[in-house]
């Protein structure tokens, strides 16, 4: 098990996100402003799998990439000049999904910020699982 740097209460002193869309439960890794290493514990009583669905419940992929965005957002606003302003999406480019996500699966997600010019940067997002490759994706946010 990895050290918990954050908690989900602490999360949210960095993201504006708020249940039933805050979708990643601990921070364990950051470096502000560079990068972070996230997880996410996939639970049958996600809201998602009552309707994705219901006799074969699978995680959506873009919720996925929203979760990589949540944690990329997290280590950009933990930058002191970033406090109190929110990540928006501006682009995904290049998403892969590997493979099913499924209740029960642990998700370490690892978001590397590779390029910052003003308000605007992009992140590169892997999401795994038990060491697997399940999402890769390069997300693009603006910080507002």
């Amino acid at each position: 098990m990895s050290e918990v740097l954050y908690n989900k209460e602490q999360i949210k002193e960095l993201i504006p996100h708020r249940e039933p869309f805050l979708l990643i439960d601990e921070i364990n890794e950051m470096e502000p402003g560079k990068r972070v290493a996230a997880t996410t514990y996939i639970k049958e009583e996600d809201f998602w799998f009552k309707g994705h669905f219901p006799d074969y419940p699978v995680t959506p992929g873009v919720l996925m990439i929203e979760m990589l965005a949540q944690a990329g957002a997290a280590a950009m606003l933990a930058l002191p000049e970033n406090k109190g302003k929110i990540g928006l999406f501006a682009g995904i480019d290049k998403a892969k999904f590997r493979r099913q996500v499924v209740p029960g699966d642990v998700l370490k997600l690892e978001v590397e910020i590779i390029k910052v010019k003003g308000p605007i940067g992009v992140g590169q997002g892997t999401v795994t699982v038990d060491g697997k490759k399940a999402v890769t994706a390069e997300i693009t946010f603006a910080i507002k």
